[in-house]
């Protein structure tokens, strides 16, 4: 903290370390997704949990982990995008609108995600889905692999997109949205 700029706790911890432990997982998976499957699957199974966790925490948590406090309109998104390019976006101490849009579509993505990798696991006969699933044949596995598939690729878009938008929220600012979210905090307004 230095004299000029006071720094406020905008991340709680539980909120920091899902997002960290996310980016870990799902790196995992990704990486892993032909080579090695048990390692595979346990990260999908982390993944599964970690947004559990979130769920969760986006209902009861801290004010700016709340989906309340950053679940906007897209036609807000869309408005914050817009004045951003042009440098007069309003700054936000949580998530601005298209931030909020972003989780929404990352949480749905991964949640896809996770519960086609639960089915095609299902239908291999291993998981939770095993007795529900297995007998479904090898067209309705080859569709859920896809699917599974495409998901985890609409994710990996979506944290590029991600990335871009951090990068240009920080040169937009003038402020480390990256350091934000290992330290928890933003500087005051």
């Amino acid at each position: 903290m230095n004299n000029t700029a006071k720094e406020i706790k905008v991340w709680d911890p539980l909120v920091r370390l899902f997002h960290w432990s996310l980016v870990l997982a799902f790196a995992t998976a990704y990486a892993t997704e032909d080579d090695y499957m048990a390692l595979h699957v346990y990260a999908g199974y982390t993944i599964a949990g970690l947004l559990l966790i979130r769920l969760i925490w986006g209902f009861v948590g801290t004010q700016h982990a709340r989906f309340s406090d950053f679940v906007r309109p897209p036609h807000e998104a869309w408005s914050y995008l817009k004045e951003t390019i042009t440098f007069k976006a309003k700054r936000y101490l949580g998530h601005n609108p298209a931030g909020g849009l972003m989780i929404v579509a990352l949480l749905l993505s991964l949640l896809l995600t996770t519960l086609t990798g639960l089915g095609a696991y299902g239908i291999e006969g291993h998981g939770p889905l095993a007795s529900w699933l297995s007998g479904i044949g090898e067209i309705g596995e080859d569709a859920l692999e896809e699917i599974h598939e495409f998901f985890a690729n609409f994710t990996l878009f979506l944290v590029a997109v991600h990335i871009a938008g951090v990068i240009l929220g920080s040169i937009s600012h003038g402020e480390n949205l990256v350091r934000a979210m290992f330290t928890g905090t933003k500087q005051a307004d």
